[in-house]
């Protein structure tokens, strides 16, 4: 018996929990959930019912993307890759949380505008854009000293961060290729060009049904 994943393959949540979960080697059950017609066994859990969410194998609920993270790495027997991941030196948590902390309060609500800013005609898309630049600023302007977020190694941050800027970058692909945010580009494109974003993380399967056999995930 295996922790059960309810995951949405789309969803930026679901991404970031998932590439740690792969990285790290961690054995799941995958359900991947049609949002519109959520299955009863998520609905039944009560509460909020959004994706992603993973009940382990004791009952005990994890309702948002970073418990669900942090759980991951709980659950990993590689302590370099953990400890990569999740540097404990220094201040380099505090930093790491801020970094996600500003992209969960601050960009996604630009970054639901700028994607959908016919449901938010009170300004136009190019001034939701603009707002949204201004983390594509701070990004480039760190990208430009480093590899990744915290220094030449990826950690949790550019994980839990790249999914929406990868967002972002597909409101209007053409804009986005020929901004000045090449330092920006570069870092994301390690994740979305690399083996395990393109045939782990974003595999697609068919929406979960009780009574079907749950998916492993990452498949061995």
């Amino acid at each position: 018996m295996l922790p059960v994943l309810y995951s949405f393959r789309r969803c930026p949540y679901a991404m970031r929990a998932r590439y740690v979960i792969a990285f790290l080697g961690v054995s799941v059950q995958l359900r991947e959930v049609v949002l519109k017609s959520k299955p009863a066994a998520l609905l039944e859990l009560g509460g909020r019912s959004s994706v992603p969410q993973l009940v382990d194998v004791d009952g005990i609920r994890y309702p948002e993307s970073l418990d669900i993270i942090i759980w991951a790495l709980s659950k990993s027997g590689d302590s370099d890759l953990v400890n990569q991941l999740w540097p404990l030196k220094g201040n380099q948590q505090n930093k790491m949380k801020a970094w996600i902390a500003y992209n969960d309060k601050f960009f996604k609500h630009w970054l639901d505008r700028y994607k959908y800013a016919d449901r938010y005609p009170e300004s136009s898309e190019s001034y939701y854009r603009d707002k949204g630049e201004v983390f594509l600023r701070r990004l480039d302007k760190r990208l430009s000293r480093n590899e990744f977020l915290l220094g030449e190694s990826m950690s949790v941050a550019d994980i839990a961060v790249f999914p929406f800027i990868r967002q972002f970058s597909g409101v209007n692909q053409g804009w986005f290729e020929l901004s000045q945010y090449n330092n920006v580009k570069r870092w994301l494109a390690e994740f979305v060009n690399s083996e395990m974003f393109k045939s782990v993380v974003m595999v697609k399967y068919a929406a979960w049904e009780a009574g079907q056999e749950d998916i492993l995930f990452p498949a061995h």
